[in-house]
């Protein structure tokens, strides 16, 4: 294929990912980072061993050819008594090496973006906290790590996972994705783990019948919404967190909707009580009265676990929000 051919299906390409990054941007469609991500290994791997086996060594070709071609002429110019204009030679071959827009644009980004995908996919990946439902532990505008490893390796975009690790437990922070709507990412405190009667009632967590150790602590002031709420430290498994509680709300479900598994769930005017079943877990936020959690729309399956959130990388405007949680 010529190389104007090339510029051509190389701009379609180009336009084909800004168009969807702008029509996800625009909420025109619900985008998805990993298949964009993937899509964008393929493409620009493509492009790259096209360059390596391909463009390259044409390059070198013409290169090549135009060395013997100045030779040759100053050896005729000389053999007539006509001495050669001065060439940059080296300039030129220079020329004729580099590589067009549209491979330094897919081939020339294939190692960054493999980086990308490899780290995104396999390792850590960063998360931005949308929401106060997980105060007064992460923040609006926390920048966070998650662990992608530590649940176990999963490949990316089917997330069928590959190498087993580490079960979630009970105080985990962790990230998976949404049972309602898969394609977004949701995060909060894992509570219970398959097999446990967790109850939510009265506004205190109940673990196998036993409430979870808490006291009362300062309250907790909340400037999004100049706001004060209850504040309790409680300890789960060994690890202490700050959860808050709003003295206006009432302890009961004002509403839920149907989800796998809704029948090991009882709801009455004083909360829920579940039985976690296999392969699932129940979450909360530690914002207990402004969070959209387990309460309301079920058990999060192990096969939509994302990872586990574990540091806090930025905030840009709280630097002193940076740094490890529990």
């Amino acid at each position: 294929m010529s190389h104007e051919n090339m510029s051509a299906v190389t701009s379609v390409v180009l336009a084909g990912f800004v168009g969807y990054g702008f029509a996800w941007y625009l909420g025109v469609i619900q985008g998805n980072f990993a298949l964009l991500l993937f899509l964008a290994v393929v493409v620009t791997g493509a492009y790259w061993i096209a360059e390596k086996l391909y463009f390259l060594p044409q390059r070198q070709v013409a290169a090549e050819r135009l060395a013997q071609e100045h030779q040759q002429r100053e050896a005729e110019l000389a053999r007539i008594g006509v001495k050669a204009d001065a060439v940059n030679l080296d300039e030129a071959k220079q020329k004729l090496m580099m590589q067009p827009w549209w491979l330094d644009w897919t081939a020339g980004l294939f190692p960054v973006i493999l980086v990308v995908f490899v780290l995104r996919s396999f390792f850590f990946e960063p998360f931005k906290i949308p929401s106060g439902s997980m105060l007064p532990t992460l923040h609006v505008g926390d920048l966070i790590l998650v662990n992608k490893f530590h649940y176990g390796v999963r490949l990316p975009v089917i997330h069928s996972k590959i190498i087993p690790n580490h079960s979630p437990q009970r105080g985990d922070v962790m990230v998976f994705r949404y049972p309602p709507q898969p394609t977004l990412d949701y995060i909060k405190r894992v509570v219970a783990v398959p097999g446990d009667e967790v109850a939510f009632l009265n506004k205190q967590l109940f673990i196998n019948g036993q409430p979870v150790a808490r006291q009362p602590v300062a309250d907790f002031y909340d400037r999004s919404t100049m706001r004060y709420a209850q504040q309790f430290q409680e300890s789960l498994k060994g690890r202490t967190f700050n959860t808050l509680n709003d003295r206006d709300r009432p302890a009961f479900i004002p509403a839920t909707v149907s989800f796998p598994f809704s029948d090991q769930c009882r709801y009455t005017v004083e909360g829920v009580a579940c039985r976690v079943p296999e392969g699932h877990f129940f979450v909360l936020g530690d914002n207990r009265d402004n969070s959209l959690d387990s309460r309301f729309w079920g058990f999060v399956p192990e096969a939509n676990i994302v990872g586990k959130a574990f540091f806090v990388w930025m905030n840009f405007g709280d630097l002193g929000r940076i740094g490890s949680f529990q």
